[in-house]
């Protein structure tokens, strides 16, 4: 069954290859000899679909796959600008048009894990929409019909499918670190195991609840971006109600204009919400593509399915901003210094020299709408420069990266001309003030002033404690049984009583540090 899966991969890989979807157009006419002698012989004979309206034979052929192949199918999906607009709008359909699974087997799954299910909501219709992992049905409170629920169900087994499928994905990774040591830089079975771990995740759904609830609770002042409330009584391990949000879908570009939306400021708006969950929260939707977000009539970005969410440590969220920062205000300098501080890049390597080879990546697509960049010749040169300057893969950011490669897309799909620079300007600015300015020098002051005063009046407690130590030894001296240990005793008191009152007085300096 191993090497069956593994021939499956193979031919999905064969198949993209060959419809130059893994790679953007022009890419392989510009890559060494050996890739390109490579691809040749690996895709020969290999069917090319021709993206025919009406026809989602790409699409179609994904899904007998499996859900691994989906996930990767509705990734490329979101990147017209790389694998052409046909072949995107064919792989669209990957994103919440699956068959669903057999209606009777709804019903036995929320009497499985609900028992008697009608107190929290009436029987729910057929499917509305059905996804890799599991599919949404419509539903309402038992006692009013106008309380709409969204109940998401997991596909039957599909915990099991997703392990084998990544598994061979994993298998395959290792081969490539032990055929190919050019490779190992890019650490595909560190970032495959990242990314396993995340898709597994939704196979949970009470995490999915909770990530949900975290980040109602992180966006409710926000006016662009919120989540479905979640219905606690009514959700379990494969079973997720939510709160029904009425909304266009971000794939429907033709809905969205017929509603009367700014396709232009909704995908810097988009831009600027995800940038703000990264920056500001530290933990971000990671899953961002078109079936995944709603638009509300308000103009209200709604991010559902949160089976795939990640997170970044404030030290992570600095070299972010101050990355894009740099980007931003071309200051190559400080994102290369960035880059090695972080240790991106091996401390070794001149910072000068970095920045001059960020400066040819960046000048040339600055101010440039994205039809007039060449993706080809860009993807060329950021592999010959992350390979020149010996950039490992950051598994910690395997999932900000994907999400940020997803968003972009999403957003230039709502606005061909949309400059990312500039909408992502006033978020980082404003976080980076936030953050390093006057004001967080005060709050900084603030805090550490708050610490003191508690340190100060925890003091006289320490040191009564430690004086009640030294008694306790004392005492135990006075009761040795012979005069010689006494005295013994007695002087290892002393010590210990001066080194608990210094331990105490250490302590209450550090905490006013």
């Amino acid at each position: 069954m191993f090497v069956f899966r593994l021939i499956k991969l193979l031919r999905m890989m064969r198949l993209l290859l060959a419809q130059e979807a893994l790679l953007p157009d022009g890419f392989h006419r510009q890559a060494p000899l050996s890739v390109r002698i490579f691809r040749r012989l690996f895709t020969f004979g290999a069917r090319r679909f021709n993206g025919q309206e009406g026809k989602h034979e790409l699409a179609d052929f994904i899904r007998r796959l499996g859900p691994s192949y989906i996930k990767l199918g509705q990734f490329l999906a979101t990147r017209p600008d790389v694998i052409g607009d046909a072949m995107a709008a064919d792989l669209g359909h990957l994103q919440d048009r699956l068959p669903p699974f057999a209606a009777e087997l709804v019903d036995k799954i929320l009497l499985d894990e609900l028992g008697d299910y009608s107190q929290h909501m009436s029987q729910p219709g057929p499917a509305l929409a059905a996804a890799s992992i599991a599919q949404v049905h419509q539903a309402h409170r038992p006692d009013n019909v106008d309380d709409k629920l969204a109940v998401k169900i997991l596909r039957p087994n599909i915990e099991i499918t997703l392990a084998r499928e990544l598994a061979v994905f994993l298998a395959l990774a290792k081969c490539v670190e032990w055929l190919m040591p050019s490779a190992r830089r890019l650490r595909p079975v560190a970032a495959l195991e990242t990314l396993s771990r995340s898709i597994q995740g939704e196979t949970d759904l009470r995490m999915e609840a909770a990530a949900l609830s975290e980040m109602a609770a992180n966006t409710q002042d926000d006016k662009d971006f919120t989540v479905p409330a979640v219905v606690w009584e009514a959700s379990t391990r494969r079973v997720l109600t939510m709160q029904w949000i009425d909304g266009t879908s971000a794939a429907d570009i033709a809905g969205l204009r017929a509603a009367g939306h700014d396709l232009p400021a909704l995908g810097a708006r988009l831009i600027q919400s995800f940038l703000t969950l990264a920056l500001r929260d530290g933990f971000f939707h990671a899953d961002m593509h078109q079936g995944n977000l709603l638009i509300k009539a308000d103009g209200t970005i709604v991010g559902i399915d949160l089976g795939i969410t990640g997170r970044l440590d404030m030290a992570s969220r600095r070299f972010l901003a101050e990355i894009l920062h740099g980007f931003i205000t071309r200051d190559y300098y400080k994102v290369a210094a960035v880059h090695l501080e972080a240790g991106y890049v091996p401390a070794h390597h001149n910072v000068d020299e970095f920045a001059q080879a960020l400066r040819s990546i960046g000048e040339p697509i600055r101010d440039q709408d994205a039809d007039n960049i060449s993706m080809a010749r860009l993807l060329t040169q950021l592999f010959e420069v992350t390979e020149q300057f010996q950039m490992e893969t950051q598994t910690q950011l395997i999932l900000l990266q994907k999400t940020m490669v997803t968003v972009e897309g999403v957003a230039r799909g709502l606005d061909p001309k949309l400059n990312i620079w500039n909408a992502a300007e006033p978020i980082v600015s404003d976080w980076l003030k936030s953050q390093l300015g006057p004001q967080a020098i005060l709050r900084d002051i603030n805090e550490n002033a708050g610490r003191t005063l508690r340190a100060l009046r925890r003091l006289p407690d320490t040191l009564a404690q430690a004086e009640r130590g030294a008694a306790a030894l004392q005492a135990m001296a006075e009761q040795g049984a012979s005069r010689g240990q006494s005295a013994k005793t007695g002087r290892l008191t002393k010590i210990v009583s001066w080194s608990a009152l210094a331990l105490a007085a250490a302590a209450t300096i550090l905490s006013l540090v």
